[in-house]
């Protein structure tokens, strides 16, 4: 993948995970937001690298994809990325979700709390609201950096989003958010 002429860098995970972990300890909670707000700026470069590299396989526009087509496309551009591997789903008719066995932003060494991958969910929410047309808004709901076996990302609009994360915040899962808004 050409990152320069994209505008894009390389960035070695060890990086990243130096980064929050910094952010962490000088910023306490406050870092998640710094890191959401950092991905985010980066989703309209990253979404016109995607198009690049989309034209440079001779694929359509991806406003253009048929659904199926655009998940296999952007499931590929992000391995190709070095961000890891994404499986493309939905639940409940809700939200659609990403999940990942070896996301780049994850750390299972760093023994977090709770789900850590915020410059990923800033990432994902102005990526895919691109596609949408639409405002979305991103929840990590599982993430090895917190111990789970794979990163989860429940992508929908932000009413949903936030009642599943005020759900989650009264110490129930995703699920029982989800069944709730059906």
């Amino acid at each position: 993948m050409e990152l320069v002429n994209n505008g894009m860098l390389g960035l070695p995970r060890p990086a990243l995970a130096a980064l929050r972990a910094a952010l962490y300890r000088d910023a306490g909670p406050a870092a998640a937001g710094y890191l959401q707000e950092a991905g985010y700026a980066g989703g309209e470069t990253l979404f016109a690298a995607f198009r690049g590299w989309l034209t440079a396989r001779g694929e359509k526009e991806p406003e253009s994809l048929p659904l199926e087509r655009f998940e296999e496309m952007a499931t590929a551009f992000f391995g190709e990325a070095g961000w890891g591997s994404l499986a493309v789903g939905s639940l409940r008719n809700a939200v659609a979700t990403l999940d990942s066995r070896d996301w780049g932003e994850a750390d299972p060494a760093s023994g977090m709390d709770h789900p850590a991958c915020h410059f990923t969910t800033g990432m994902f929410a102005d990526f895919f609201g691109r596609i949408a047309d639409a405002p979305l808004a991103v929840l990590e709901v599982e993430c090895r950096s917190a111990g789970a076996n794979r990163c989860r990302f429940l992508i929908g609009n932000a009413e949903v989003m936030e009642h599943v994360y005020e759900t989650m915040g009264r110490g129930e899962g995703y699920e029982v958010a989800l069944g709730e808004v059906e």
